[in-house]
């Protein structure tokens, strides 16, 4: 089942307490792409502008990633800025240019409108509605949002969700969200208005997953060393649909799977800067974690 994907892809230069990285791929489609390619085919709609290079390409180039809608126009490629704290919990934007990202309009080539999953990227759910309108029928629909957009365009939001069957977000936006502070009261809320799905994504403490089946919880993998989280939401998410879209199933336990694939992918992510760990990731590292989250979280009856 081929994914469709639309969001950034940008140039990042993001400091932490272990380095410094400048002008490196990031976005979130560059993560969810990649995260995805390993279990299904990917359509990437996105823009960049005339800086963006073969290099960078590269990444995209060398995986089923099929890349007719990335549209390269006039001016620079969308910039962000940031600066960790030293726990990698908290983080502060240090610049934004939008540059091209901010006059996008994402325009979906015919050969991509019959792709059976979609996963819009935290965008104008304006733009994601537009988007949405030129799929023909797909299976399943995912989205991520923030804040900015629950705040600014709750009408617009909340008219998308309707037609959204997975919504993937964190705690804070899950609460802003739904005006409910318990997750579970949060999670009841969003539900009804409309996806069946709700993913809570934790940071640092894991995912927890509300479905009509009940509550899921999967802990983050306990690294030794992590350099940068920028993506490993992205990453996530394109590891779960990525494995959805793989088998086909979209019930409860194939979502469960799903989490603790995408939790596995955001472990790697976290491993380097940019997209490099996901650059050199194979798919027997990625079972072989699978199977130490199984490990993680078995224990015995009483």
């Amino acid at each position: 089942m081929p994914i469709l994907v639309v969001g950034s892809v940008a140039y990042d230069t993001v400091e932490t307490p272990f380095g410094q990285a400048e002008q490196v791929l990031g976005g979130s489609a560059s993560f969810f792409s990649v995260a995805a390619s390993f279990f299904a085919p990917v359509n990437l709609v996105a823009v960049v502008g005339e800086d963006f290079g073969e290099e960078q390409l590269a990444a995209f180039r060398d995986r089923p990633i099929d890349l007719e809608g990335l549209e390269r126009t006039e001016g620079k490629t969308f910039q962000w800025q940031g600066k960790y704290s030293l726990d990698l919990n908290s983080r502060d934007t240090i610049r934004t240019d939008l540059n091209v990202f901010e006059f996008f309009k994402p325009k979906i080539p015919a050969s991509y409108r019959t792709s059976e999953a979609v996963f819009l990227g935290n965008i104008d759910p304006v733009l994601q509605r537009e988007v949405l309108d030129q799929v023909e029928g797909p299976r399943l629909v995912a989205c991520d949002t923030m804040n900015f957009w629950i705040d600014g365009k709750p009408e617009e939001l909340r008219e998308l969700l309707r037609d959204v069957q997975v919504l993937l977000i964190n705690d804070a936006e899950a609460r802003d969200l739904s005006g409910e502070w318990n997750l579970v009261k949060a999670a009841r809320a969003i539900r009804e208005m409309g996806p069946r799905t709700l993913v809570v994504k934790k940071g640092e403490h894991g995912v927890l997953m509300f479905t009509g089946e009940g509550s899921f919880a999967a802990p983050a993998y306990p690294l030794e060393e992590v350099f940068d989280p920028t993506g490993a939401g992205d990453t996530f998410a394109g590891g779960f649909l990525g494995y959805l879209a793989s088998t086909g199933e979209v019930g409860d336990p194939a979502l469960r799977r799903a989490v603790i694939v995408g939790s596995a992918l955001a472990s790697f992510c976290c491993e380097a800067f940019s997209l490099d760990r996901l650059l050199t990731l194979t798919r027997e590292e990625i079972e072989e974690r699978y199977g130490l989250f199984q490990r993680l979280t078995r224990f015995a009856s009483l």
